[in-house]
C-alpha cells in the first residue's frame, strides 16, 4: 500500500503549487496497555511514576506544533484496568462519562483498539465507554452472535498529511479462556488471521487506502504458553498475520507488554513494519512515513519519562485526581503485622492467608485456591487504606465457587506446583522453577499469579517427586477425611474458574464446557471490593502464616529456600 502513497506524493509534488503539496512527514503514534496510568503520581507513595498519559500529552502537543508533519494518535487496548484512576470511574462513580473517554477525547485520539482487560470491566463499562469515545473503538474479530457483525467498529479511515490511512483493529481471541461468559455475553471471538484476511479484502475494495495499518491487541510470540502456531485462535497472532495476510504496511502490537521494532517479509515479499511497546505509557511506538519516497518508513520508540506532565492536562483533570486520592486514602481497617508476597513462594504466608480466609468466609466453601497476584508486594503493619487493597489484590476478578472432586483438586494442585517448584535430587538443586536471564537476574519461568496454593486442607509438596506427582493431600484441616471420589465446594477467582492458567483444564482435567457447568455461584462485585468490605467488618486482621501445607524434604528446603529467595529478591531477602 505504501507504494501508492509515495507515488501519489511524488506526482503531487510536481503538479501542485507549494501551498497544495501534501505535508512531508506522517507520524503514527501508539500507546498500548496503559492500564489506567493516566496521571503521573503513584497513588500509593505520592512519588512521580515514569509514564502517564499526562506526559504523553506533552509529547503530542510538541508534535502537533510542527508545521511539516501530520500526526495520527492511537491506543492499542487494555486502557481501563489496573489502576485506582480507572477503577474509580469504572465502578465507584459511574454517573458521568468514564475518565478514559474524557482523557482520550481531550488528547484528540483518532482511534483505539479494544483489549482483553477492557472486556474484563464488563458490558456496563465498555458498552457505555464505546458511546462516549469521540473516535472509533476497534475490534473486527469480536463479533455479535445475533447478527454476525462486529460488536465494535472493525476499521476506520483517517486522512492526514495527504495520505489515506486504513486502520484495522483486532483483539486476542483467547478471552473465553480467561473471562467469565457474562463479561462478554452475546459475543464470539474469531481467529485473527481469518479476520484480517476478510477485512483487508473489504477495505481494499471499498476504501483503496494509501497505507494499511493493523492495530492489534495481541503479541507476536505465537508459541507463548506452549501454543501451536498452526492452530486457530492463537493468543498472539500479530506476526502470523503479517506473514500470511498480504497488504499490511505497519502492524502495531500490544498485550504482551514487549518492545518490538522489526521488519518482516509479508506473503508478497514486501516488508511489514511491526512495532510494539511496553506498558503503562512508559513509551510510545512511532512509525514515521515520508511522503516524498526518500526516507521511506521507519519505527522508533519515544521514552515518556523524558517529558514533564502537560500542565493544561493536569489542570483539566485536577478535580478528578483529588477525588481519586481521597478515595484511595480512605481507611479500611488495621493489619496486625507486616506481610509480603516474597514468603508465598516457599510455603504458607500471611499475604495469601488474608485472601484465603476472606474467600472461605464469603463463600462458605470447603477449600480456597489463591495465588500471590503481585510478584513482589509488601503491606506494612498498621492502618490499611483502600490503596493497600490494590497491592493485596491486583485484578478486578470476581469471586467464584465451583464444584470439584477430591481427585480433581489433587490434579489442580499438582499442576499448580509444577509451575513454580522443581524436582530436586539434592539440597544443592533449585527449589523454584526459575532461570538466570541474560541480564544476570533470576526470574520465574511462569507467571507468579498462577501459583495457586490451598487452604482448608492439609497437604505436603514432596520435591523429590516429579512434576505432576509432588502433592499428597492428607485430610481436611479440621481433621475430617479428604476423599478422592467425593465432591467439594472450592472458592477461586473468576480468571481461574474460567480456565485461566489451565489449572482446571490441564490440572483437574475438565473440558471447558464441563468447567462452566461446575460453577455454583459468582459474586456480582469484584473481589477487591468484597475484600475491602470484609476487612472493614473485621476491624483488625491478623494474617497468619498457616501450617496446612509444607514442602519436603525439610532439611533440603532449609538450605534451598534462603538461597533461592536471595536469587529472586537479593541478598537482603530472608524467610519469615
Amino acid at each position: 500500500m505504501k507504494t501508492n502513497f509515495f507515488i501519489l506524493a511524488g506526482i503531487m509534488a510536481v503538479l501542485s503549487p507549494p501551498a497544495q503539496q501534501p505535508q512531508g512527514i506522517l507520524k503514527i503514534a501508539v500507546t498500548t496497555d496503559v492500564h489506567g496510568a493516566y496521571f503521573p503520581a503513584d497513588w500509593f507513595t505520592g512519588k512521580r511514576i515514569s509514564g502517564s498519559l499526562a506526559q504523553v500529552s506533552s509529547w503530542v502537543k510538541e508534535q502537533r506544533e510542527k508545521p511539516d508533519q501530520g500526526l495520527i494518535l492511537l491506543d492499542n487496548g487494555d486502557l481501563i484496568q489496573g489502576d485506582p484512576a480507572s477503577y474509580y470511574s469504572n465502578y465507584i462513580d459511574t454517573t458521568g462519562p468514564n475518565i478514559a473517554a474524557r482523557i482520550l477525547n481531550y488528547m484528540g485520539y483518532d482511534a483505539a483498539s479494544v483489549g482483553n482487560h477492557d472486556i474484563e470491566a464488563g458490558h456496563p463499562v465498555y458498552d457505555k465507554l464505546r458511546l462516549e469515545f469521540r473516535f472509533p473503538w476497534l475490534a473486527a474479530n469480536a463479533v455479535r452472535i445475533s447478527n454476525q457483525k462486529p460488536w465494535f467498529s472493525p476499521y476506520t479511515i483517517i486522512r492526514r498529511a495527504g495520505c489515506k490511512v486504513a486502520i484495522l483493529g483486532l483483539i486476542t481471541p483467547k478471552i473465553p479462556d480467561w473471562l467469565p461468559r457474562e463479561l462478554w455475553a452475546g459475543m464470539e471471538y474469531r481467529d485473527m488471521i481469518e479476520s484480517a484476511r476478510y477485512w483487508i479484502n473489504q477495505i481494499e475494495k471499498k476504501e483503496k487506502p494509501d497505507l494499511m495499518v493493523g492495530l492489534f491487541h495481541a503479541g507476536i510470540d505465537a508459541t507463548y504458553g506452549s501454543q501451536q502456531p498452526l492452530k486457530p485462535l492463537n493468543e498472539n497472532a500479530s506476526r502470523l498475520v503479517a506473514e500470511q495476510v498480504a497488504g499490511f504496511d505497519i502492524i502495531f502490537t500490544g498485550h504482551d507488554h514487549r518492545h518490538w521494532n522489526l521488519k518482516i517479509a509479508g506473503p508478497a515479499g514486501d516488508s511489514v513494519l511491526i512495532l510494539g511497546s511496553e506498558s503503562r505509557a512508559e513509551e510510545i511506538a512511532v512509525a514515521t512515513i515520508s511522503s516524498h519516497g526518500h526516507g521511506g518508513m521507519r519505527g522508533e520508540h519515544v521514552k515518556i519519562s523524558d517529558f514533564i506532565p502537560d500542565p493544561d492536562f493536569m489542570h483539566q483533570f485536577s478535580g478528578y485526581i483529588d477525588t481519586v486520592q481521597k478515595y484511595v486514602d480512605q481507611p479500611v481497617g488495621i493489619i496486625a503485622k507486616k506481610v509480603s508476597t516474597e514468603d508465598s513462594y516457599f510455603g504458607p504466608s500471611g499475604f495469601t492467608d488474608l485472601i484465603h480466609r476472606a474467600q472461605l468466609e464469603l463463600t462458605g466453601a470447603d477449600i480456597s485456591f489463591t495465588a500471590p497476584l503481585s510478584f513482589r508486594a509488601v503491606l506494612e503493619a498498621g492502618t490499611l487504606s483502600v490503596k493497600d487493597l490494590f497491592k493485596l489484590y491486583r485484578f478486578e476478578n470476581q469471586l467464584y465457587t465451583i464444584r470439584l472432586s477430591g481427585r480433581e483438586i489433587l490434579g489442580y494442585l499438582n499442576f499448580s506446583y509444577s509451575l513454580w517448584m522443581k524436582q530436586m535430587t539434592s539440597p544443592e538443586d533449585l527449589m523454584l522453577n526459575m532461570q538466570l536471564q541474560p541480564d544476570n537476574n533470576w526470574r520465574f519461568r511462569n507467571a507468579s499469579y498462577n501459583f495457586d496454593s490451598a487452604r482448608g486442607i492439609d497437604y505436603i509438596v514432596d520435591l523429590t517427586q516429579p512434576a505432576g506427582s509432588m502433592v499428597t493431600i492428607r485430610n481436611f484441616s479440621d481433621g475430617s477425611p479428604f476423599e478422592a471420589g467425593k465432591f467439594y465446594k472450592v472458592a477461586m477467582n473468576s480468571y481461574r474458574a474460567s480456565g485461566g492458567g489451565n489449572h482446571l483444564l490441564l490440572g483437574a482435567g475438565l473440558e471447558k464446557t464441563e468447567a462452566e457447568k461446575r460453577i455454583l455461584k459468582s459474586s456480582s462485585m469484584d473481589f477487591r471490593f468484597l475484600l475491602t468490605e470484609w476487612i472493614r467488618k473485621q476491624g483488625t486482621v491478623d494474617p497468619v502464616s498457616g501450617t496446612n501445607w509444607k514442602v519436603i524434604p525439610e532439611d533440603w528446603i532449609q538450605k534451598a529456600a534462603p538461597r533461592d529467595k536471595a536469587r529472586l529478591f537479593g541478598a537482603s531477602g530472608t524467610l519469615n
